[in-house]
């Protein structure tokens, strides 16, 4: 008789609007897309887990009665099990599983976040669990192991909008999930190649963003990002140090962009000219402001306005990864095309799913 595989997987995520938000607990717009990470495995009748990570060309080998007490950042098969244990997710048999996928790695899609939404899946498929699971669960299961047990920067786009899927308007406050029916048809995306520092990047952009927001409650201690005026904006900045004002610019302008570009999304026909106008103003402060850009980004990103995109920006935590670009169908080749000449590593069309 045939052994059952199970099987599981999870997709790659963009953020649309409201990078460098979501830590904020300010609203994030995202979508996930049609690159994934699989994970198959097969009981094996043995007392381990033998893990073999196919991309990457690695082999790991976690005896099933194996408690991790403390695990390094990033080593995120032994940071999965070691939270769902605690949920009564609990390893009582061995298997052989294949990781694999088509999500460029440490290219600001979310790769880590699709690998440990998929390994949950799997996991919980195979040894069960004790609470009950919904997309919403998943998600914060994934928050709790990437953010928490981290003690990471990151916030809880990646978790939720890989889980829900869709495009979603995300609320991270609240965790107030709204799905935009009004998908995008077309985007690109240019890989850069670069290496990024994610937790670090995450770590400067937080710091700063958070102390300049303080420094104006100390003097307006009622002042909150979603209710101001921003005819007050020159008041506010006032109070902010030179060094900080970049950081209170792009935390109070990308909540407003987030925000309008929400309200284009929901309208019956979408302007793309103007949503692609508020990618840009977005990505001038990811740029400028946050300065989370490189040399290579930025040649990126002029090379796709130069083929008639209608906006692009900088995805994820910056300092390298990938950009994404709204366009017309007809657009697609040359804006592939023109990306690779700019020095992209790669550069592809992709879909919401």
């Amino acid at each position: 008789m045939k052994i059952p595989e199970i099987k599981s997987q999870a997709p790659a995520r963009i953020c649309l609007f409201g990078d460098h938000q979501d830590y904020l607990n300010l609203p994030v717009i995202s979508c996930a897309i049609n690159k994934y990470i699989k994970i198959k495995g097969v009981e094996n009748n043995s007392m381990n887990l033998i893990f073999r990570m196919k991309d990457l060309k690695k082999k790991d080998v976690i005896p099933i009665n194996k408690i991790f007490e403390s695990v390094k950042n990033e080593e995120y098969i032994k940071l999965t099990l070691k939270v769902l244990r605690k949920y009564g997710c609990v390893p009582n048999k061995g298997f052989n599983i294949s990781i694999s996928g088509d999500i460029p790695i440490k290219e600001g899609l979310s790769s880590s976040s699709a690998m440990v939404i998929s390994l949950i899946k799997f996991f919980i498929a195979a040894f069960g669990i004790n609470i009950k699971v919904t997309p919403k669960t998943i998600a914060r299961l994934a928050y709790e192991i990437e953010v928490i047990e981290q003690n990471s920067s990151g916030g809880k786009m990646d978790q939720y909008s890989i889980s829900i899927g869709n495009t979603i308007f995300f609320d991270t406050l609240s965790e107030k999930i709204e799905i935009i029916n009004n998908k995008i048809n077309t985007m690109v995306v240019g890989v850069s190649g670069e290496k990024k520092d994610t937790l670090n990047m995450l770590s400067y952009c937080k710091k700063n963003q958070i102390e300049s927001i303080k420094e104006v409650k100390k003097k307006y201690s009622e002042f909150d990002i979603r209710k101001m005026n921003f005819n007050n904006l020159d008041l506010y900045l006032s109070c902010v140090a030179n060094n900080l004002k970049p950081f209170f610019i792009a935390a109070t302008k990308n909540y407003k962009i987030t925000m309008d570009a929400f309200s284009e999304l929901n309208k019956k026909n979408i302007e793309m000219r103007k949503l692609g106008n508020l990618m840009n103003e977005h990505h001038f402060l990811l740029k400028n402001n946050l300065k989370i850009t490189t040399k290579k980004i930025d040649k990126m990103i002029e090379s796709t306005h130069s083929s008639g995109a209608y906006g692009s920006k900088i995805i994820g935590s910056g300092g390298g990864g990938c950009i994404v670009t709204l366009c017309e169908k007809k657009n697609v080749f040359d804006i592939i095309e023109n990306l690779k000449l700019s020095g992209a590593k790669d550069a592809f069309e992709v879909r919401v799913c």
